[in-house]
């Protein structure tokens, strides 16, 4: 189970990009955008920090460190972080609605009403959309992309290049008050660290979970016919990436789902770019035939792909029940 919720709060600016930079010509295009980063990210500063302050041996991490997110809350508030919203839900400024099953499809009353918001306070997530948007329990992003030029050094001293000296980054600027948050199950000491590209600093801190913490209460409870993805999901095995788990333990038909396109999901293992994949993308509603029976801790790692390791160490999947 997480045991602790990691609070990282940028030094400044952060990065933004995923893939390559963008050109000269093409200032304002953004396809490769990618952020918060993923948990991969945490977990890989969870090695290199080990390494240089010894508190676990290497091995314990390995198999026993579990990371998930990335989700963000207001400094002064982590436990109740904002996570996305599921897809059956539909909160926007000029109304709500909600998708349900009718005769085996998906209905809704307004089909014209689309999201203005994605995501919702941990603690609201058993409330009808309705509630949510009357709690002010929704918000936007509390960041912005800000394209900043970097200079590109030589290799053997601190002098900027004579001929492509410049490169664009594509960096990611937080609103104050407002920090990324991700669940361990280990701490990380309290310091400054460099986070992901481009060597950005941030402020990490690790705050102990309570029992009866909003997120502890609601990963305890075992799914049963429905549930809600709060992070990329990547299921299958090391050849194929599939949109749900092809075992019979999971379901013997195919779920019913809600969700949007697949997104780019690519970490970095060893020193090493780990394969690319495609990966469901966060708020993916699923509606099984029969209950599941299982929280997401009890998912057997099967059901995930293992690349140096087994992807639901870097909370692959992670999921909510929810009701349709």
């Amino acid at each position: 189970m997480f045991k602790y919720i990691i609070t990282i709060s940028p030094l400044g600016f952060m990065y933004g990009s995923a893939g390559g930079f963008l050109s000269p010509e093409n200032l304002v295009g953004r396809s490769g955008a990618k952020f918060p980063p993923e948990a991969a990210t945490l977990s890989g500063l969870f090695f290199s920090a080990n390494k240089v302050q010894s508190y676990t041996s290497q091995e314990e991490l390995r198999h026993n460190l579990f990371v998930a997110g990335p989700f963000w809350a207001k400094s002064d508030d982590p436990e109740y972080f904002y996570l996305p919203i599921p897809w059956h839900k539909i909160i926007a400024k000029k109304g709500v609605d909600e998708w349900k099953i009718a005769s085996g499809k998906w209905t809704r009353e307004s089909e014209d009403l689309d999201p203005d918001y994605r995501w919702q306070t941990v603690n609201s997530w058993e409330d009808k959309p309705a509630i949510i948007k009357k709690n002010g329990d929704v918000a936007d992003i509390p960041w912005k992309y800000v394209p900043i030029l970097h200079p590109r050094t030589k290799d053997d001293e601190r002098c900027t290049l004579a001929k492509d000296g410049l490169f664009l980054e594509n960096s990611v600027q937080m609103d104050d008050g407002y920090c990324l948050v991700y669940l361990s199950t280990h701490s990380l000491a309290e310091g400054w660290y460099r986070f992901g590209g481009e060597n950005h600093l941030v402020e990490i801190n690790s705050i102990e979970l309570l029992d009866d913490s909003p997120i502890t209460e609601l990963l305890r409870q075992p799914i049963q016919k429905a549930f809600a993805l709060i992070t990329p999901g990547v299921w299958g095995s090391n050849k194929f990436s599939w949109r749900y788990p092809k075992n019979e333990d999971f379901s013997k038909k195919r779920p019913e789902m809600l969700t949007d396109r697949p997104i780019a999901y690519r970490y970095r293992t060893k020193g090493q770019m780990g394969r690319g994949r495609y990966a469901v993308p966060p708020g993916t509603v699923y509606l099984l035939r029969e209950p599941l029976g299982k929280t997401w801790w009890e998912f057997p790692e099967d059901w995930f792909p293992k690349e140096g390791f087994n992807l639901k160490q870097v909370g692959c999947g992670l999921c909510l029940p929810i009701e349709i």
